[in-house]
């Protein structure tokens, strides 16, 4: 399945890079100047930025789903995506010329602490109604969207609000996405604690009979989901569903076994928002779909399909 996988996505990625307004053969590579620099300072970061943010995104959902014991939470509309906005749009009125890093710092904080809210609240919550875990998540989601979009219309900011908040990838070239390596190396560390992970699943309790730093593990796990969802927001914006429909898709092959899904959900994660991303492309050609909403509309429909089913186990 992952050498299937692995084959699927290269060939993706192949055709991603001949895809465009400007039609470029393979053979050009080789004899046209022009088309080596846009497959260089274009197409290639954009192909890769959509591998990078679909994989880190489909990690953290999956870690996020984990840590609630539920599978209808993701970051992005758990709250985690819209305070990574939030700070985004804070340092950007306090301090109107910082630098990018400084951006990154506060939109991972406010996704921290977003983060480490959502826990806090859904934790009382009774075992028994499960459905409460993602209404909750997406009433608060929903609150912080709503000061998010106050904020912005207070200092004028709505219209790069709506930038950060629709993700799209029309403006990835070479030296503006190359934050998505640290979401990358946060997503691959998750990878070390798998194990864990998978025993903290079974219940705080019966992860500390078997030796787990419950306390320890649960900060690794929640900076890392902070982390790359703001990172993601930072350079492309939003990117809903990912998070939700890829792990309920890959627990139906690999289990509950994080180690032995984590690989799994990394590649379906790129696959899914790469096809989402040609997709927008070449729908409206030259026009462009942001992927954002293309991704929406394939993630509701496989999500719908998986609920039908019964596939989706809370």
């Amino acid at each position: 399945m992952r050498l299937f996988g692995l084959g699927l996505l290269a060939l993706m990625a192949i055709c991603s890079l001949f895809l465009g307004v400007a039609d470029v053969a393979p053979g050009d590579v080789f004899r046209d100047a022009e088309a080596r620099a846009l497959i260089w300072e274009s197409r290639l970061p954009r192909t890769l930025a959509a591998m990078l943010a679909g994989a880190g995104l489909a990690i953290t959902g999956q870690i996020m789903q984990l840590l609630a014991r539920n599978r209808f939470v993701e970051p992005m509309t758990a709250g985690a995506g819209q305070s990574a906005a939030l700070g985004i749009l804070v340092i950007t009125l306090l301090v109107p010329g910082a630098p990018i890093w400084a951006k990154m710092v506060a939109s991972s904080g406010a996704a921290l602490v977003s983060s480490l809210g959502l826990m806090a609240l859904i934790r009382p919550l009774p075992p028994t109604q499960p459905l409460l875990v993602p209404l909750v998540a997406l009433v608060y989601g929903g609150v912080i969207g709503a000061v998010v979009t106050f904020v912005a219309y207070q200092g004028d900011m709505m219209q790069f609000l709506g930038v950060w908040l629709t993700g799209e990838l029309s403006g990835v070239l070479r030296g503006r996405y190359e934050l998505l390596w640290i979401a990358a190396i946060a997503s691959a560390a998750t990878f070390l604690i798998a194990d864990r992970l998978t025993l903290l699943s079974l219940g705080e309790d019966t992860a500390r009979t078997l030796g787990v730093n419950v306390g320890r593990i649960t900060a690794a796990a929640i900076v890392a989901v902070s982390v790359v969802t703001a990172l993601v927001v930072v350079t492309l914006g939003a990117i809903p569903f990912v998070g939700l429909v890829v792990p309920n898709l890959v627990v139906r092959m690999a289990g509950d076994n994080l180690r032995r899904a984590l690989p799994l959900t990394a590649l379906a994660g790129a696959l899914i928002v790469l096809v989402a991303d040609m997709l927008g492309r070449w729908i409206r050609a030259p026009y462009e779909v942001p992927v954002a909403t293309t991704i929406s509309v394939i993630g509701a429909l496989i999500f719908l399909v998986l609920i039908r089913r019964g596939a989706a186990r809370v």
